[in-house]
C-alpha cells in the first residue's frame, strides 16, 4: 500500500506489471514539485473522471453545428454564466449621496 499522501491523487500510468501498475506522480516538497514513480495494486486505481464533462460537451456542440450549418444558421456555443440576467442591475447615485470612507489619521499620544 503506498504512503497516505499518494490516497486521491491523480497520475501517469507508466508501466504495468502482473500484479501492479507503475504510476508517475507529482509530490510538493518544500517549494517544489517532484516526479515520484510508485508501483500500485491496480485494485487501488481507478480510471479519472475529469475530463468526461469536456468531452460531452465537445460532442453535444459539434452535433449543434452539424444541424445549425444544414439549415444555414449561425449560432453561440460559448457556455454563459449559469443564473438569471434579469436580477442584475447597475446601482446609480447622486454625488452628494455618496459616502467615500477613509482612515482616520494617525494621532501621536506622548505623555
Amino acid at each position: 500500500m503506498p504512503h497516505s499522501f499518494f490516497n486521491g491523487k491523480t497520475g501517469i500510468v507508466f508501466n504495468v506489471n502482473r500484479n501492479a501498475l507503475g504510476v508517475e506522480m507529482t509530490k510538493i516538497v518544500g517549494n517544489r514539485q517532484l516526479k515520484k514513480r510508485i508501483h500500485v495494486r491496480a485494485e487501488h486505481c481507478k480510471k479519472s473522471r475529469c475530463n468526461e464533462a469536456f468531452l460531452q460537451r465537445v460532442k453535444v456542440n459539434d452535433q449543434k453545428k452539424r444541424d445549425a450549418k444544414m439549415l444555414g444558421k449561425s449560432l453561440k456555443l460559448k457556455r454563459e454564466p449559469e443564473g438569471p440576467k434579469d436580477r442584475m442591475k447597475i446601482v446609480k447615485a447622486k454625488p452628494e449621496d455618496v459616502v467615500v470612507l477613509a482612515p482616520v489619521p494617525f494621532v501621536e499620544n506622548y505623555f
